[in-house]
């Protein structure tokens, strides 16, 4: 059995003395490899080689840098197939998610690699006598990255190629549950050699290596994306130790279906938003608001559940496949459990999914219940292939509904109508919004932008938000007196 090592100055390193816990295959049930779970020590160790490494990167110009970046994208490229493959296999998302998901993390190096332009400061010629202000942009120090199961390569390839690029060091903490991408990428970045040692580390680990993130000095910012409750903690921490945080939270979208939206594109693009990757997405849409007369919200729920009915459930390494096994037994349990109490409490099920839990027991189908608009099936992040319906005779009605969710992560409309999607557009409360659009996932040159619950911090993800978040601003005034 592979027992992972750490990834520290430029050396894979054993993380003496840890426990343990078991990597497995969502598909099979199979342990795949065993996860350290590193501890405060080695957190330390690869802290002191990111403190070590990085006055010397700062001082690499920009442009080499980006060098260094189109390198990686090189080498990303090369390896694309094998990186994809390894996210399905530790994942369980199908292989054309899964290069989806790769895709956008080589978008994010590309983006990063602008780093020359993205870096110049301002200036402000002669503000008085003789007096010039200019603003430059310096690195914060040694950067640190907690990422989720769900995107096991973009979200490292979030932060990583934006940190580096500004001039800072970085230290990685992938999920415990599917490491293996971040332990490849890590190898790739170990092939660069403008990429010197302790500038990218990567630690495994769980709660306790966290803690030690939070609380480390010698560590200036972190990001971090999870469920809300803990964004919110880790916010709280690293903001006790004055460490700069970006903590991406939790989710609840809905969907807005109009009266007068064309079915035939919407029912697709709302399966892929609530069902793809097993509804383990912070984009999912996991409310399906039906808007018109009763007429018009039946005929939405009748094909939403006739499509829905259709989908194949397996394993995402089947071509076939178009729902994934979830990450893990427990993950299924969890949403089957929450299915149960809901039809406990009076829920209508339109469609079950909890049939086969397959040899892993991570397998749920497709389920759609009708959900009361405080219900939790309607409020509550749930994280897996259910969709709840939530009717509204309005759009005003839906904006109410949508707008009283505790999150504001992202959300859509299906309309013909320009007045409605204008109308939504101004009006909804979430920072990623799609117009006939069912995963409004922005590209790299623009911030991941969710709201509310679902961001604490000020600076988000990707784009311009990313090079303020990994820099600090300097403005210097100056007066050079004549002749001297």
């Amino acid at each position: 059995m592979t027992l992972l090592r750490n990834y520290v100055g430029g050396e894979w390193l054993e993380a003496g003395g840890a426990d343990t816990l078991d990597d497995i295959d969502p598909a099979s049930g199979e342990v795949a490899a065993l996860v350290p779970l590193s501890g405060r020590q080695q957190v330390q160790e690869a802290v002191r080689a990111a403190r070590g490494a990085q006055p010397g990167w700062r001082e690499v110009p920009p442009q080499r840098r980006a060098r260094a970046l189109l390198a990686l994208r090189e080498r990303l490229l090369a390896r694309r197939e094998e990186l994809v493959a390894l996210v399905t296999a530790d994942m369980g998302k199908t292989l054309a998610d899964a290069d989806g998901e790769v895709g956008r993390g080589i978008e994010s190096v590309e983006s990063a690699a602008a780093i020359p332009h993205l870096l110049k400061g301002e200036v402000l010629e002669g503000v008085a006598a003789g007096v010039d202000v200019e603003l430059v942009r310096q690195p914060v120090g040694v950067v640190a990255a907690i990422t989720p199961f769900n995107f096991p390569a973009m979200i490292p390839l979030w932060f990583l190629p934006y940190a580096i690029a500004c001039g800072n060091s970085f230290v990685l903490k992938p999920s415990e549950q599917d490491p293996r991408p971040a332990v490849l990428i890590a190898e790739i970045v170990h092939g660069i050699e403008e990429i010197p040692p302790g500038v990218v580390n990567l630690v495994h680990g769980g709660r306790e290596a966290v803690t030690a993130i939070l609380e480390d000095p010698g560590i200036d910012a972190v990001s971090f994306v999870g469920r809300a409750e803990t964004a919110r903690i880790v916010a709280q921490g690293a903001a006790a130790s004055g460490k700069r945080v970006q903590a991406l939270g939790g989710a609840k979208n809905s969907l807005v279906v109009m009266p007068d939206a064309d079915l035939s594109q919407a029912v697709p693009a709302i399966m892929g938003s609530a069902f793809g990757a097993a509804g383990q997405r912070c984009l999912a849409g996991s409310v399906c608001v039906a808007v018109g007369d009763p007429a018009r919200q039946a005929a939405v729920r009748d094909a939403l559940v006739r499509a829905a009915a259709a989908l194949k459930v397996g394993p995402g390494s089947d071509r076939a496949t178009d729902i994934c096994p979830m990450v893990s037994a427990a993950a299924r349990e969890r949403i089957a459990e929450a299915i149960a109490s809901a039809e406990r409490d009076g829920a209508e099920l339109l469609l079950d999914g909890r049939g086969n839990a397959g040899a892993a027991g991570t397998l749920l189908g497709p389920t759609i219940a009708v959900a009361e608009p405080e219900s939790e099936l309607a409020r509550e992040e749930l994280f897996g292939p259910l969709l709840s319906m939530v009717e509204a005779p309005d759009l005003d009605a839906a904006l109410d509904f949508l707008n009283g969710s505790r999150y504001g992560n992202a959300g859509a409309i299906f309309t013909r109508s320009g007045e409605a999607a204008r109308r939504y557009r101004y009006g909804a409360e979430a920072g990623m919004l799609g117009v006939n659009i069912g995963v409004p996932a922005p590209v790299a040159w623009f911030p991941f932008a969710g709201w509310k619950d679902s961001c604490d911090g000020d600076l988000h993800a990707n784009g311009t938000d990313a090079v303020d978040f990994y820099t600090r601003k300097k403005v210097i005034t100056s007066r050079w007196l004549e002749g001297s």
